[in-house]
């Protein structure tokens, strides 16, 4: 079974930055879209960023783009999203998805998730 696992979440300041990690195991890495979404208390999970399987394609909620980067390493199975001039609607729990094939932005398509690293961003 994927088994996703990510890391990096903590407590920091508005326009602060954070590197939350991805690791993978499982299933063969490079055959998975991997996606960053996230939820905040009370609120739907929301799209945040997507990576191709190769890592040559991403795309980016129009609320994080210009400040957040996913990228991902095949050979070491992490995907790394990098959050940077953090808002304070930023704060939320963050989690990692994979599927096989082509990233999309529907939760609903992905079955392969990480338990969540928690993101405060302070006002």
């Amino acid at each position: 079974q994927v088994r996703l696992v990510e890391t990096g979440g903590g407590l920091v300041q508005t326009g602060g930055s954070l590197r939350l990690s991805c690791a993978f195991s499982g299933g063969f890495f490079a055959t998975y879209a991997v996606n960053w979404f996230r939820q905040a208390p009370g609120k739907e999970r929301e799209f945040v960023a997507a990576i191709s399987r190769g890592g040559g394609a991403s795309s980016y909620a129009d609320s994080v783009k210009g400040r957040f980067t996913i990228s991902r390493d095949n050979a070491n199975r992490t995907v790394i999203l990098q959050m940077n001039s953090l808002k304070a609607e930023d704060t939320a729990v963050y989690y990692c998805a994979a599927r096989l094939g082509d990233a999309v932005r529907d939760s609903f398509s992905y079955r392969s998730w990480g338990p969540g690293t928690q993101v405060t961003v302070s006002s």
